[in-house]
Order: structure tokens, then sequence, then C-alpha cells
């Protein structure tokens, strides 16, 4: 089980494929504020629900200087298809080994259906212009989490 991060701690920097399997680091939005989500799988039900409505409040967070950037264990060519069928314009990253899951504290045991298994912890991370954690937040709900965060991020 990975260590969980803080408000305040430094972001581990890592670079990941996009779905074009374009490279993309973290250091590339420094200076301006990124959620950072880490989700199981593309084209299920919760993780879409989730990317969708970050879609839909995409326009308003970018005007606010906030970027948005998925991440989840998915290959580049699954995460493409997700894009297209979903109408994504963020950037979704793979992370196929969940090193980058592990340094954020998002791969690990959790319960599901009841059963204790290791997987993906559904989190999301606000990190400031600096490259810092602002907010962390692991086990959300797919649903309403997009709200809540626009709420703490007055947007």
């Amino acid at each position: 089980m990975s260590e969980r991060l803080e408000p305040g701690d430094v972001a581990p920097d890592f670079e990941l494929p996009d779905a074009d399997a374009s490279p993309v680091s973290l250091a590339s939005f420094r200076g301006r504020r990124v959620i950072l989500y880490f989700y199981p799988a593309a084209m299920t039900p919760g993780c879409t629900k989730e990317s969708v409505d970050f879609q839909g409040s995409l326009a308003e967070l970018e005007a606010a200087g906030v970027a948005v950037v998925g991440v989840s264990p998915d290959k580049p060519a699954k995460l493409a298809k997700f894009r297209e069928k979903e109408g994504l314009t963020f950037p979704l990253l793979s992370d196929p080994d969940a090193e980058v899951l592990q340094a954020y504290g998002a791969y690990g045991e959790k319960k599901l259906y009841g059963k204790v298994v290791v997987g993906v912890i559904r989190s999301t991370f606000i990190i400031d212009a600096d490259g810092r954690i602002e907010k962390a937040y692991y086990n959300v709900k797919a649903t309403g989490h997009v709200e809540r965060l626009r709420r703490d991020l007055a947007v």
C-alpha cells in the first residue's frame, strides 16, 4: 500500500503516454493549477460518468486557469476509443504499470462489492501552479465529484 499524499506535499512528477501515445508530463502544466484524477477503467459506467462530468465543466475550469488530466491503467488505444466515444477533449493518460497511481497513493486495497481487492482507488488531486498538492481526495464517488471540486475551487 502506498503512502497517501497530503496538502503541501510535492506532487510526484511523471511522464505518461496519452490516448495518442504521445508523452505528457506533469511538469508541462507548471504555472497553472491541475485537477489530476485517477479512475479504474475507461468505458465503465462510473468512470464514464465522472469523465463526462469533467468534460461538461471543462470550459469553466479552463477559464479559471485549471487544467484537467485523467489517468487510468488502460492502454492508449482504449483511451482513444473512450475519448472519441464520449467527446473528451482533455488529456487521458495511460499508466498500465500503476507506477504513477502508486506514487499518488491511488492504488492498493479497496472494497469492491464487499470484497477486499487490489486496484485503482478513485482519487483526485488539485495541484497548485508550483507543483504542490493543494487538495487530495481519496475514495471519491464518481457521481457528484466534479460539482464538489467546482465548489472547492470556487468555479
